[in-house]
């Protein structure tokens, strides 16, 4: 029988609150920081829901406004940003690597082989760089390019063999859009997406905010705040990740025929992880609801993800329970 922490059991097991910010006070108690939930059920106003600190050393409380490193998310809308370009014929499903990127012939094995298509389905086979221990250990200000930790290593398997996903996959689509557009993929989002879903709490870097708006980030046992690591990815509130999902979810983020472009690559909800930050976007069609939840808590090495997983599972009972009464 496999192990199982006694945490995770405890989560699983304890008697199922009546309330969303019941959960969301019980989930404070398993140790994280600071919570934030967004609910939107279609036909009635969103609803928030906060626990915890938005920065414990001032006993900031968390609040639902609070911009937060959204991690992966983000490759939903990197996911949208290539559609789009797809649909205008700028970009090809089925072109290669090297047809986009030559001089990477030699320093990603298969990328005479490997599709923009089997990228954005992680079935490429290209190693994940944040698995490179490297990637994690170099100080932020002196480290290489992310690209270099996953080039001249070996493929984890032929291009469309298998599934595994790798950041690096969306690296290089992200970089893809910067070369075909002549500016930022950011910026193209920002253009093609964020404007027309007037998405104003979205945001590519903490370059482009003030810190005290963005929520702090704790990892495991480090005192040091965690917001400033990493300034370069994209945040944004609960809200608008929970606009932007319902928009991917509901099709308006689409113009005509891109939609059916996406459905053949990619998923319509996503979760991210980061030193000091997890969140998690779901849909419920059967609810016709958005949920969205960030904490601010992590630990590679532990069971917050985990855990994060269970919250959310109850949190959609809870829900599902009040809507079926």
């Amino acid at each position: 029988m496999a192990f199982v922490p006694w945490i995770l059991v405890k989560a699983w097991i304890l008697p199922l609150p009546n309330t969303v910010q019941e959960q969301v006070n019980e989930a404070i108690s398993h140790g994280f920081d600071g919570m934030i939930v967004y609910v939107d059920e279609a036909g009635k106003p969103p609803a928030f829901y906060t626990g915890g600190w938005k920065n414990r050393e001032n006993k900031i409380p968390a609040d639902p406004k609070s911009l937060f490193k959204i991690g992966s998310i983000t490759k939903l809308y990197v996911a949208v940003a290539t559609t789009k370009l797809v649909k205008a014929n700028r970009l090809s499903l089925d072109k290669t690597l090297v047809d986009y990127f030559p001089e990477l012939r030699k320093r990603i094995e298969n990328a005479d082989k490997i599709t923009l298509r089997q990228m954005l389905q992680h079935r490429s086979g290209i190693p994940n760089f944040t698995n490179n221990p490297a990637f994690w250990l170099d100080p932020e200000d002196k480290k290489k390019e992310s690209l270099e930790y996953a080039l001249d290593l070996p493929a984890s398997f032929e291009p469309n063999d298998g599934y595994e996903y790798s950041n690096t996959n969306y690296l290089l689509i992200s970089k893809l859009i910067d070369k075909v557009v002549g500016y930022s993929h950011k910026q193209y989002i920002k253009k093609e997406i964020l404007i027309p879903l007037k998405l104003n709490n979205t945001f590519g870097s903490l370059n482009e905010v003030s810190l005290d708006d963005v929520m702090s980030g704790y990892y495991a046992d480090v005192k040091e705040d965690m917001k400033t690591n990493y300034s370069g990815l994209m945040i944004a509130t609960a809200e608008d990740v929970g606009k932007f999902l319902r928009a991917l979810n509901d099709g308006s983020v689409f113009n005509e025929g891109e939609k059916e472009i996406y459905s053949s690559v990619y998923e319509y909800e996503h979760g991210g992880l980061l030193p000091g930050y997890q969140c998690l976007a779901e849909y419920h069609k059967d609810m016709d609801m958005v949920i969205v939840q960030f904490i601010n808590t992590s630990n590679f090495e532990g069971y917050d993800w985990n855990l994060s997983e269970i919250i959310i599972n109850r949190i959609v009972k809870i829900l599902r329970n009040k809507k079926n009464s």
